[in-house]
């Protein structure tokens, strides 16, 4: 089953534009990993300055192998100077029904 990752993190006022930018930079130490299948940034509309990070990867072991790895300290590391606050959630996906446009494209 694959194991995702959610990171809500509230960016600093004034600081959103080099977080993000910071965030694109530092992708590779994500999926550059052999276990991860994907990364995605998104922009909280309901809340200013909350982004969230999702990453899936092939199971639990391999992402707590990642999560004490050098890249991924160091990644981390690069994004703290923007973080006020934030949260981070972990789960296991149970089904993936994809949803007729998945099927267009």
């Amino acid at each position: 089953m694959t194991f995702r990752v959610m990171l809500r993190m509230e960016i600093k006022p004034d600081a959103e534009a080099a977080f993000v930018e910071e965030w694109r930079q530092g992708t590779e130490a994500v999926t550059g990993h052999p276990a991860n299948l994907g990364q995605w940034l998104s922009k909280d509309t309901a809340q200013e300055g909350t982004y969230w990070i999702v990453s899936d990867w092939l199971d639990e072991p391999r992402f707590r192998a990642f999560e004490d790895s050098p890249a991924h300290l160091e990644h981390r590391a690069r994004l703290h100077p923007y973080r006020s606050g934030g949260s981070f959630h972990t789960m296991e996906l149970l089904a993936h029904i994809p949803g007729q446009a998945a099927a267009d494209v």
